[in-house]
């Protein structure tokens, strides 16, 4: 299918990009285009003014400041992946843009345009809601941060306000405290998830948890937090039993929707399992010494 007629600006700055998305009630914002003009061709969606942000150097900007990794909104996937400031600072959300579509995809694709999209089978929120991220948004109103917890809502619905532009994300970055995995099944690498989860963690110096939080991926009518961990896994050294403990305690909380994939009750499996998996990882609990990229 082909996509509705619309009209189409290149901002020349953020605040440009603003007035013109603002003044229009149908208008929306385009960098890579990865998750919009499919919904376009669909008719999904049928804006009459597409405002280009893609070529605003300043959304780019990626940079350490002191305990936060504050990250562009127009940096492409395949930044993440392969840049060793991610492998170094975000090393789970680097692993978990290895996953994200194709090659070409991630070429494409910018890191504030598949968060905004808010899909519940992407990787990114889960990493955020697992990181605890924060958003940065920018409207005529000023800046705002918003936490990740309260930024993503059901598919494809977030907290930002017509006219508001996500600038960049603020990610805690990783110190030799912090433990992380990544765990994700499809019928193919690259196809959508039928299930996933990213598990990032604190251990004090005698190796009890002191913080863990997940975020799942396919497991919900949104991007969705696991519930219960902390009550399973804090103020202990994490084993197979508590790992158990806090998978089972996580997955009555699951609430997948049947589809093309699977039944409701085959992708809750495979969200479990997933869970299990990065939990396992994080915890250095896998013997078998599976890569942390694996399904």
């Amino acid at each position: 299918m082909k996509p509705p007629p619309f009209e189409y600006v290149v901002a020349t700055s953020v605040d440009h990009a603003i007035e013109l998305v603002s003044s229009d009630e149908d208008a929306k914002f385009i960098a890579g285009g990865q998750s919009l003009i499919p919904l376009l061709s669909l008719r999904f969606a049928s804006p009459t003014l597409l405002v280009d942000v893609s070529r605003l150097t300043e959304l780019r900007d990626v940079r350490r400041v002191g305990e936060v990794l504050h990250i562009g909104a127009l940096t492409r996937h395949a930044e993440i992946h392969k840049l060793p400031k991610f492998r170094q600072d975000a090393p789970l959300l680097s692993t978990a843009a290895g996953w994200v579509a194709h090659s070409q995809v991630r070429n494409r694709g910018t890191f504030g345009g598949a968060i905004a999209h808010s899909d519940s089978a992407a990787e990114f929120p889960a990493v955020l809601l697992a990181t605890g991220a924060t958003i940065v948004a920018r409207s005529s109103n000023g800046e705002r941060r918003i936490p990740c917890q309260e930024f993503f809502g059901a598919h494809f619905q977030t907290a930002l306000n017509h006219g508001e532009l996500l600038t960049g994300v603020e990610v805690p970055a990783h110190d030799a405290f912090t433990r992380w995995g990544f765990s994700e099944f499809a019928r193919r690498r690259g196809d959508y998830a039928i299930g996933g989860a990213a598990v990032s963690a604190r251990v004090d110096e005698q190796g009890r948890c002191t913080r863990v939080r997940a975020g799942l991926i396919a497991a919900g009518p949104g991007p969705t937090s696991a519930e219960g961990l902390e009550e399973a896994l804090v103020d202990r050294v994490v084993d197979e039993s508590a790992v158990s403990d806090a998978v089972a305690c996580a997955e009555r909380h699951l609430t997948p929707e049947s589809n093309v994939h699977g039944t409701k009750e085959y992708r809750r499996a495979v969200v479990a399992e997933s869970l299990r998996r990065a939990l396992r990882q994080a915890f250095d609990l896998d013997h078998a010494g599976t890569e942390r990229t694996s399904a």
